[in-house]
């Protein structure tokens, strides 16, 4: 089994518009991986997969400039409006982890969010340990479903996800290296973890979004007649065990930090 898909730069051209409905990193945990890191105002970042720009947008008041890269035109036409008077301290690029190079200039910090297992992970570790300063870091960033009484229907939801996709999983499960087990056999081997939990209500339109926003389930990849089949169980689903059309999740969200071990 590989330990990253096939590459592909328009895997969500259609899932962009629906991004916006995936749980977003806490403001908590930025500013503690912006403490752990000590960026400045003299800092560069880069923010690698940035997709529509929810990391980019988030460390950009904290230091002088943000490169976002990322392949698919759609996410970074999304990330240039959401930028506002931010705009002027990100520079866009249309490129992937296999661009990367010394012409990007040197960082303190790259982010990656939820996107580490579409990439060649050990190559491009290798292509950042020569644009990361020697007391600069990577940060993992993603968001888990916190189990509790109150959100038992997420099983059924995945479930209903898992009937619509298309196509499994190939970059999951058994024989693939975990990250931590990856960057520990790289230059970046010095890790810690640092999270922030947050209790929030969302609707049923957001969990079709979310669905939708993902790459077995985009619009694309399922087509108008599942994009419909979809949508209903999930609206059934909330209409089942919802409240007023409303549900409750708890959001992990949380940023795996790794440094070289002399930094």
């Amino acid at each position: 089994m590989v330990a990253h898909a096939p590459f592909d730069p328009h895997r969500f051209q259609t899932a962009a518009r629906h991004y916006a409905a995936r749980p977003q990193y806490s403001p908590r945990l930025v500013a503690r991986v912006a403490e752990a890191t000590f960026l400045t105002g003299d800092d560069r970042l880069m923010d690698l997969g940035c997709g529509p720009g929810n990391l980019t947008l988030a460390f950009a008041p904290l230091v002088g400039s943000v490169v976002a890269v990322d392949p698919e035109p759609e996410m970074l036409s999304l990330a240039e409006a959401a930028a506002g008077e931010m705009r002027r301290r990100i520079t866009l690029i249309q490129g992937s982890s296999n661009d990367l190079g010394p012409h990007f200039g040197t960082f303190k910090l790259v982010t990656i969010g939820r996107a580490f297992h579409w990439m060649d992970r050990e190559d491009t570790l290798r292509r950042l340990d020569a644009v990361i300063v020697p007391e600069g870091a990577i940060a993992l960033f993603d968001v888990e479903q916190v189990q509790s009484a109150e959100t038992g229907w997420t099983t059924a939801y995945r479930e209903i996800i898992e009937r619509h996709a298309d196509g499994k999983s190939t970059w999951h499960g058994p024989g693939v290296e975990r990250d931590e087990a990856v960057l520990l056999a790289s230059p970046f081997s010095r890790l810690e973890r640092f999270s922030a939990i947050d209790r929030l209500i969302i609707d049923g339109e957001t969990l079709v979004d979310r669905a939708l926003s993902m790459s077995r389930t985009s619009p694309g990849r399922i087509g108008p007649d599942g994009v419909t089949a979809l949508s209903a169980e999930i609206r059934g689903l909330v209409a089942k065990v919802g409240t007023d059309g409303k549900l409750v999740e708890v959001i992990e969200s949380e940023a795996l930090l790794a440094w070289r071990p002399e930094a």
